[in-house]
């Protein structure tokens, strides 16, 4: 049990502006993608973090970056496919999220929801996105959880359907990390 002091120094703390480091080794990007076949599903790395947050204001500045590069399927020729005709992750190889609010309140133990607004610079665009979020408080630490859809042909990269395959026109992206 946390004595009235250890509250008071939470509160104190975490009413100042922060830097919040996202740890690439303890974060999992993963898509999903539906098709007439079958759903796709694979993951992306965490390249990089740097986060300024303050809980008064929720403002937030900073950068996330996934490897574009990262990205894999489970099969080289889908995913080979990925890189050079859809994400083009040579020419573009890194997908930046940049925040600058977050709405809603961080419990400072159990759950709580909030939502992030910044924008995704991706293939050479950059578009505003709202990104929902779950997190877990517990002891001093964060376990997140953000779900959110990328419309990807609308954002001017290639719809890879065929003929016989038909492939969703947005994926879907979850993220798991720990702060």
């Amino acid at each position: 049990m946390r004595t009235i002091a250890a509250v008071l120094a939470w509160a104190l703390a975490i009413a100042q502006p922060a830097g919040l480091k996202i740890d690439p080794a303890r974060t999992k990007v993963e898509f999903t993608l539906g098709s007439t076949l079958h759903t796709v599903h694979g993951t992306f790395s965490l390249k990089r973090s740097s986060l300024q947050f303050d809980p008064v204001s929720g403002k937030i500045e900073g950068e996330v970056a996934i490897d574009a590069t990262s990205g894999q399927s489970g099969d080289e020729s889908r995913d080979k496919k990925m890189h050079k005709e859809i994400l083009e992750s040579a020419k573009y190889p890194e997908i930046v999220f940049r925040p600058d609010r977050v709405e809603g309140k961080l419990a400072p133990q159990g759950a709580s929801q909030v939502t992030l607004h910044g924008v995704l610079a991706i293939h050479g665009g950059e578009h505003e996105i709202t990104v929902p979020a779950d997190v877990q408080a517990s002891d001093g630490k964060y376990r997140a959880t953000a779900r959110f859809d990328i419309p990807y042909v609308q954002w001017g990269m290639k719809n890879p359907s065929t003929f016989i395959l038909r492939v969703d026109k947005s994926v879907a992206i979850t993220v798991h990390t720990e702060l």
